[in-house]
């Protein structure tokens, strides 16, 4: 991508109304575009980034059988009835809107319903089990607040999976599975060290479910942590019993602030038996599947990894999930200089290593402080001054100084194969 072509602009301006450190940053960078208070528009960097979000989290999915699949957004008023989701009281983040011809319908807060009607067709026998699927679904929630930038907002993307499985057991081997892939997604986006287990409240359908929450002062959540076990307490459920049934004492755990990053919970039977999901055991007796619910929220995860992964200058990506892996800045306009900083875009390029090349006509400083608040791993620089020395200007967005390189040493440190 050439910097000449791209449409969005970097400003130096801090948002008015923004006061989240992350959609200030993403605003300034060009990542994203405020349209209201929680909504926000993916520009081509921004969606870059949650691509590469959503392929790390698809890999994960997939490495432990699910299933990829994409409901509707519009939802029926009829099925969230049965299980006694449908009234304002009972769910106070619904946005409702109606058909022309007078039928309420929903639009998408969640798919725990939706997804398990539709499993329901396709469920008979035992032999249909265990099955696990999962989406990448923009969802529509009525906060009353949304004044942490894309950490949470009114309209967000949510990677949500469902398990379907025979017993309890069977169902407990599935969610340990999803529990260990999502610390995998954790790892592989840079936020391995800074996230926890944490048990949260089940609400009415059992005692907890399980939170991953990432340390940040910048969460709206309490916990309390035990870094010796890696596993923490939400402050809704922190009391003497919980810590006794957890084997956790007082003293040993560490009060934070943190921010939900993924949720995983189980319905046991109850939405099965709402909807009337069963199937035909071995004996052939009939018996209701046993439901779980994964969620991941996956702009929230961008927003955290903003929120954290930053410094005074700008953002500063992990390389799996960067829009692009080298800022190359082509200074001045000679001959010789084009035409090197031209071969390697194309080289990198090719190697498939993504790169933003600066070709526009703006001064050093200018290049240099955009390199800086977008981010990326890498930056390179080609002008008349290493032209003449034979060499490449190398710098690691976190460096504090710049290298001067071999070609061959630039195509190894940004992981192109000879």
């Amino acid at each position: 991508m050439r910097l000449s072509q791209l449409f969005t602009k970097t400003t130096k301006n801090v948002p008015a109304d923004e006061t989240a450190r992350n959609a200030q940053l993403l605003i300034q960078a060009g990542f994203i575009h405020k349209e209201m208070a929680g909504v926000y528009a993916y520009l081509p960097l921004g969606l870059r980034v949650l691509e590469n979000i959503k392929q790390i989290v698809r890999e994960e999915m997939n490495a432990i059988g699910g299933q990829e699949l994409i409901m509707t957004s519009l939802q029926s008023q009829e099925l969230w009835q049965k299980t006694d989701r449908w009234d304002d009281e009972k769910v106070d983040v619904w946005f409702k809107s109606e058909l022309k011809n007078g039928t309420p319908v929903g639009f998408g807060w969640s798919h725990e319903e939706p997804i398990t009607m539709m499993i329901k067709n396709y469920l008979s026998s035992y032999r249909d089990l265990p099955v696990g699927v999962y989406q990448f679904q923009t969802k529509l929630r009525n906060e009353l607040r949304a004044k942490s930038g894309i950490m949470r907002g009114r309209e967000f993307v949510m990677k949500d999976l469902y398990s379907y499985t025979r017993s309890d057991s069977e169902h407990q081997a599935f969610y340990d599975k999803v529990r260990l892939a999502y610390m995998r997604i954790y790892e592989r986006v840079g936020l391995g060290e800074r996230t926890f287990y944490t048990f949260a409240s089940g609400g009415a359908f059992t005692q907890f479910s399980h939170e991953f929450q990432t340390l940040s002062e910048a969460g709206e959540d309490t916990i309390y942590l035990s870094r010796a076990k890696k596993i923490a307490v939400n402050e809704e459920v922190f009391n003497d019993t919980v810590l006794a049934q957890l084997d956790l004492k007082r003293d040993e755990l560490e009060r934070c602030k943190a921010a939900e990053v993924g949720n995983i919970f189980s319905f046991g039977t109850t939405k099965s038996e709402q909807l009337g999901v069963t199937f035909t055991d071995e004996d052939g007796a009939e018996k209701y599947v046993v439901v779980g619910s994964y969620g991941l929220g996956i702009t929230r995860l961008m927003g955290v990894i903003a929120e954290l992964m930053s410094d005074d200058k700008g953002l500063v990506w992990p390389a799996a999930i960067a829009p692009a892996q080298v800022y190359l800045a082509r200074l001045g306009d000679s001959s010789g200089v084009v035409k090197q900083a031209d071969e390697l875009y194309n080289r990198l390029t090719a190697a498939g290593v993504g790169v933003l090349y600066d070709d526009r006509e703006l001064r050093p400083g200018e290049k240099f402080a955009d390199a800086d608040l977008i981010g990326l791993p890498f930056r390179v620089v080609i002008s008349d001054k290493t032209l003449a020395t034979g060499s490449y200007e190398l710098k690691a967005r976190r460096a504090e100084k710049a290298l001067h390189v071999s070609l061959d040493t630039l195509l190894a440190t940004v992981d192109v194969k000879a």
